[in-house]
């Protein structure tokens, strides 16, 4: 680990950053992740598109220029919490492959875990949490991820999430295997 990934704090800091398609079950693994980090004695500041959307990027659309504008803004913010030992877990669609790239690069080696909740377009439709995928269905909407506006799933990711066949628990349990092994939580030997 290098200084500026962790500075002078016990443990490097993190972001596990969930992309997937609107109703994949992004903000739900991530609230669930966020619990059980806690529970570990780490602190988790949890960066959800929609309510950051709400805050720090009040005003912007939806055209690929304003999309982009919000990824890179959750990203910033989610780099200086790293950057100052702690764990950043975003949950966004964050659509598109080259703005996810340019997120990347604000972190260092290893400090960044892309995540991809690939739960397939149908069963996303039938989820339908908010109402969005009727609504375009019906016409009302345009330019929605995933329907007529492009996501580009991530080429390598570091951990792909099963949510048809995997419970939320179950998937939950596969990032934090991942976490503990990579040292960013400290488990007393057995």
């Amino acid at each position: 680990m290098t200084e500026r990934q962790h500075g002078n704090y016990e443990l490097p800091g993190m972001c596990a950053w969930f992309t997937g398609l609107s109703g994949a079950g992004k903000t739900t693994t991530a609230e669930m992740l966020q619990k059980a980090i806690e529970a570990e004695g780490r602190r988790v500041t949890l960066l959800d598109g929609d309510v950051v959307r709400q805050h720090l990027s009040e005003g912007l659309g939806f055209s690929r220029q304003d999309r982009d504008t919000n990824v890179l803004r959750i990203g910033w913010v989610a780099s200086q919490i790293v950057y100052h030992g702690g764990i950043a877990i975003c949950s966004l669609i964050s659509p598109y492959r080259d703005t996810r790239a340019r997120v990347r690069e604000l972190f260092d080696e290893g400090s960044f875990l892309e995540i991809h909740v690939a739960t397939p377009l149908e069963v996303c439709e039938e989820r339908d949490p908010k109402g969005h995928y009727r609504r375009v269905r019906g016409g009302e909407l345009k330019g929605f991820t995933g329907v007529d506006d492009a996501y580009e799933s991530p080429l390598a990711p570091e951990i792909t999430l099963n949510t048809t066949e995997l419970s939320v628990a179950e998937n939950v349990d596969l990032i934090m295997q991942r976490i503990v092994a990579n040292g960013l939580i400290r488990r007393p030997s057995a």
